[in-house]
């Protein structure tokens, strides 16, 4: 039977290097998770800017398009005093005798 042994990860032989390589790895790991932390941050800080400036333009667009006054009246509204004027001619089709 082959009896082998298999190690895991850097083995220096030495205590104070395999105590140094898991503080540096450890720092490492720390490092990336402030990064992208900091990245997070700074992306969702530029979302949520252009957002405000995109709500604000709409709504100033739409104060201005309030501001010029009513815009055309609906199909179906009535003009004012409710009756409607206008003329009219008779046309006679073909009719059989």
């Amino acid at each position: 039977m082959k009896n082998t042994i298999y190690t895991r990860g850097f083995s220096a032989g030495n205590p104070i290097a395999n105590a140094l390589v898991v503080i540096v790895g450890a720092l490492a790991i720390a490092a990336s998770i402030v990064l992208g932390f900091v990245a997070f941050v700074v992306l969702g800080s530029i979302i949520l800017v252009l957002a405000a400036i995109v709500g604000i333009r709409v709504w100033w667009f739409n104060r201005q398009l309030r501001r010029q006054g009513p815009g055309p009246a609906a199909p179906d509204a009535r003009p004012e005093g409710g009756v409607i004027e206008g003329e009219y001619h008779v046309v006679k089709g073909d009719e059989k005798p």
